[in-house]
């Protein structure tokens, strides 16, 4: 009997243990989650901001490209008109590619010497935090192509 009785303790003490064990961690799971969970969220919305910014970086950089190519093309042909048909390039990308992503471009025709040519974009990027407020810069500058006939002919 005593060896029964002793068994009977040792099972009721480990039943004890064992739900005081587990009732110490009641609610840890619901404080961790409500600590994390904002955190969380900061980390996805970040990784949305991240992308929107570099996305229309690129965007702008290639309306940049676009426009300075046909800047380039048509200066010598054309000495005053190249810069609305820069201007229109650079307008029908932005359209086409992002025209929710690079907001309020402004858009500047440069010449920086006497045969070069280029566009120059400055525009404001949507974002998910409130009060922060982004702008992306994009410039693409390259000599006037032009076609001189040889001499001699």
């Amino acid at each position: 009997m005593p060896a029964e009785l002793g068994r009977r303790v040792r099972r009721r003490v480990r039943a004890v243990r064992k739900r005081a064990a587990t009732r110490g961690d009641s609610g840890m799971t619901a404080i961790e989650f409500v600590l994390l969970t904002p955190v969380l969220f900061f980390m996805i919305f970040a990784t949305v901001q991240f992308a929107l910014y570099f996305f229309a970086d690129h965007v702008a950089q290639a309306a940049a490209q676009a426009g300075a190519r046909k800047a380039r093309a048509t200066a010598d042909e054309q000495p005053g008109a190249w810069r609305g048909e820069a201007r229109d390039v650079v307008d029908s990308y932005i359209r086409q590619l992002g025209p929710q992503l690079v907001l309020s471009p402004d858009v500047t025709m440069v010449q920086p010497e006497q045969n070069t040519v280029g566009v120059e974009i400055a525009a404001r990027v949507p974002t998910v935090f409130p009060g922060l407020d982004l702008t992306v810069h994009a410039q693409s500058v390259g000599p006037v192509e032009r076609f001189v006939q040889e001499e001699g002919n």
